[in-house]
């Protein structure tokens, strides 16, 4: 008599990662999906930036070849399969501006961008956890609700509307800081590039910090606010313990959501710098984004887009993964 074969027990859930990958690659091809959509439903075509209709008639010859050069000369799914399959190549298309790779266009804004979103990321979080762990300490005095005030007041004005506000007042009637671009045109080298780079920045970077620091003081104000509920806070008060060391024990626990609260910050502050960087004639992917919108240029508006996309996910991602790194009590079985 053989022995019973033994059966398997029921599989236990995938693995955290995976399913958190599953998740996000499903997101990154509906903004693929979207990003190929949106520029081809928007009146016109590449053709009527390089033959506008004022110019008088074209010929069909000249406009199919046009067509052709672009990949625009199919069906939509024809164009979404080609689309896919430069992607997938690494081939993200020739500009239509100037007809160099995209790629390439992308690669000379993309260095701008970080500089000017990394500095407002870091600034925004440091006056974002100052101001909402200030208010927080005690709440509902006057200076909680003279902060909270403030900072709401300036998050609900578009960002747009701080950056003319600031090159108006800074640049146009003080003359304190230049009033477009990311560096001089003249041939500054060392010390004397980085300070024209520094002063360039400088309005940019303060408008969008202004943007961003509503989001991270909201969560520092009410982390803190919630770790002066615990009970460890009330053990250390009643012993007698000083509130500069109460404070820094709670400071410690305010910040976990405080980092998470940062990193989706920084998905929030690239969508806001392409408003910026226009205003500013900031060499990034806004501008450069603005400038394909004008000419219809479908490889370098689904290049940009594309790329924001990703980043927005992959900060959601890191916030997502990081997180039980940062709160130990998230990684404890049967932990919410």
């Amino acid at each position: 008599m053989t022995a019973p074969i033994p059966r398997r027990g029921p599989r236990g859930p995938a693995p955290r990662w995976a399913r958190l990958g599953a998740q996000y690659l499903i997101v990154v091809l509906a903004a693929a999906v979207v990003n190929f959509a949106l520029p081809r439903l928007a009146p016109g075509d590449p053709v009527d930036y390089l033959a506008p209709p004022e110019s008088g008639p074209v010929d069909p010859a000249w406009r199919q070849a046009v067509l052709e050069r672009f990949d625009l000369d199919g069906s939509w799914p024809r164009q979404f399969a080609s689309y896919l399959g430069n992607l997938i190549r690494g081939d993200l298309g020739i500009s239509v501006i100037d007809g160099r790779p995209v790629a390439e266009v992308v690669a000379g804004r993309l260095g701008w961008s970080l500089l000017l979103v990394g500095t407002a990321v870091a600034a925004s979080t440091l006056a974002g956890v100052a101001l909402g762990f200030a208010a927080g300490w005690r709440r509902g005095s006057r200076r909680d609700v003279g902060i909270l005030t403030g900072v709401l007041a300036v998050d609900a004005l578009p960002a747009f509307f701080v950056g003319l506000m600031l090159l108006m007042v800074f640049s146009v009637r003080l003359g304190w800081f230049p009033v477009y671009g990311a560096v001089a045109p003249d041939d500054l080298t060392g010390w004397a590039w980085m300070a024209d780079v520094g002063q360039r920045l400088a309005l940019p970077a303060i408008t969008l910090t202004l943007v961003g620091v509503a989001s991270v003081f909201v969560v520092a104000r009410s982390a803190m606010i919630s770790e002066l509920g615990e009970d460890y806070v009330f053990m250390a008060r009643a012993k007698g313990l000083s509130d500069r060391s109460v404070r820094g024990h709670a400071r410690r626990n305010a910040m976990i959501p405080v980092s998470t609260a940062a990193l989706l910050g920084f998905s929030t502050l690239v969508g806001a710098a392409t408003v910026v960087e226009t205003v500013f004639s900031y060499p990034g992917l806004g501008s450069l984004a603005f400038a394909a919108v004008r000419a219809r240029d479908y490889p370098v508006l689904q290049a940009v887009f594309l790329l924001l996309s990703l980043v927005a996910v992959l900060a959601n991602l890191a916030a997502d993964l990081l997180y039980p790194l940062f709160d130990p009590r998230v990684r404890r079985p049967g932990a919410r």
